[in-house]
């Protein structure tokens, strides 16, 4: 019972000691969401030929509703399949937040969030521009389709901006307080040198493993893989690969919105293919 209590409380300690950063980290990000996500998605859409960079950078911006407004363009034929990517590589979900969260983390949240913008332009200029005639042209993309036909926000939450902050918040804290616990459990029952040279042992698969939970189109992926990193248990690569393929709902908002399955899935291979290689790269040279 001692044992029981002893994993609670650490687990609660080290969640509570989060939750100022995380408010104040969603307060902005739905700040931004609520008052110019219209004007951010006339940026992803007018982008043109050269659309990947400023998508790119607007993926870094946390959460995945970005994605989720690329994927929508993009079967609409708005944009092209390297902004797409663009957005989805960048994309990080919930990792941000939670980085900020931790200041020990944050060296290390700049790292990834470079890596990724790196990745992600350097993925989108071969896709549309030197790999462009290998790649079907039903799944360019491409500027056939108006934006003004799409709807991007029709799941916005209609919460004011301190009460969408509140929930998500407190979303994040439970997942968090959940993990502490399920973590602070397998240390202390398989010992914590145990846990960390079955994960050492498996060095070259890390980001394999990892991109594959990254393309779980949901926060408890991002969450998983960033409080993985923290501990210590989960490599740089490892954490790189996971959040180049971690598009949130981007990926589920895609199989939707893009009525082809063959070319979903060409699309799905392809975010896992680069982010994994990504991160295999991450993981020879860090």
């Amino acid at each position: 019972m001692d044992l029981i209590w002893d994993i609670l409380l650490d687990a609660w300690m080290d969640s509570v000691k989060m939750l100022p950063f995380l408010f104040i980290a969603y307060w902005v990000i739905e700040y931004v969401e609520h008052r110019h996500s219209e004007r951010i998605e006339r940026v992803l859409a007018s982008g043109g030929r050269f659309g990947f960079v400023p998508a790119a950078l607007l993926g870094c911006f946390p959460q995945c509703g970005f994605s989720a407004m690329a994927a929508n363009l993009y079967g609409s034929k708005v944009i092209t399949l390297g902004t797409l990517l663009a957005v989805f590589l960048t994309t990080s979900d919930e990792a941000i937040p939670l980085m900020l969260a931790n200041p020990d983390q944050w060296e290390a949240m700049l790292a990834v969030i470079g890596v990724k913008i790196v990745v992600a332009l350097l993925a989108a200029l071969c896709i549309d521009f030197l790999l462009k005639k290998w790649i079907p042209s039903s799944v360019r993309g491409g500027y056939t389709g108006s934006s003004q036909e799409v709807d991007c926000h029709e799941h916005q939450e209609e919460d004011g901006i301190l009460v969408a902050t509140l929930k998500h918040t407190f979303n994040i804290f439970v997942f968090i307080f959940a993990f502490n616990i399920v973590l602070g459990g397998l240390v202390s029952i398989i010992g914590q040198d145990i846990i960390a040279s079955a994960l050492a042992a498996s060095g070259f698969w890390q980001p394999v493993l990892a991109g594959l939970i990254g393309l779980i189109p949901n926060c408890v992926a991002s969450v998983l893989l960033t409080q993985l990193f923290a501990a210590g248990q989960l490599s740089f690569g490892g954490v790189v690969a996971g959040l180049c393929t971690s598009a949130g709902v981007g990926l589920a908002v895609l199989c939707r919105s893009n009525k082809s399955w063959k070319q979903n899935l060409f699309i799905i291979l392809l975010l896992y293919v680069i982010g994994t290689a990504a991160g295999i790269v991450c993981q020879i040279l860090v």
